[in-house]
């Protein structure tokens, strides 16, 4: 009977310590991998020189268009509050709502806008080279410009 005890507990206590790892188990959703950007390009090459990486978390008040830009580096991000409606010269629409990811076009002159309610949060990944500015503003486009700070 002691033996019978002895090896229902042990049963139980291997059935709490898988229980136990499959709460505490990692999960990880892929967001995005391509190899193009949104509106379907393919991504260029990594430019040569020493790597850059920035990493931006930008609010964009309800209402407000961003200026037309270009990014001449490969950059992707997501969407964490909020929605955002981003357009390209050529027309192409992309409209994101919270937890949604972009990989941005390069060197495509476009820009976002928050048509909703609430500030639009994004975090926003750039992998450039030491120099070489993340963004670049249209002549003549007076709205708000991303720009990385100087430090």
């Amino acid at each position: 009977m002691k033996k019978l005890f002895c090896g229902i507990g042990l049963i139980l206590l291997l059935s709490i310590n898988v229980w136990a790892q499959d709460v505490n188990s990692v999960k990880v959703d892929v967001l995005a991998k391509t190899s193009s950007s949104w509106d379907g390009s393919s991504l260029p090459d990594y430019p040569k020189g020493k790597p850059e990486i920035t990493i931006l978390r930008v609010t964009i008040p309800p209402g407000v268009q961003l200026a037309v830009h270009k990014h001449p580096v490969i950059n992707a991000g997501v969407l964490l509050k909020g929605e955002l409606t981003v357009v390209t010269k050529d027309n192409k629409i992309l409209h994101l709502k919270a937890g949604d990811p972009i990989v941005e076009v390069v060197n495509k002159w476009h820009y976002g806008k928050n048509e909703g309610h609430k500030p639009a949060e994004i975090i926003l990944f750039y992998a450039g080279i030491v120099g070489t500015p993340i963004s670049i503003k249209k002549e003549n486009s007076t709205d708000i410009e991303l720009r990385k700070e100087r430090k």
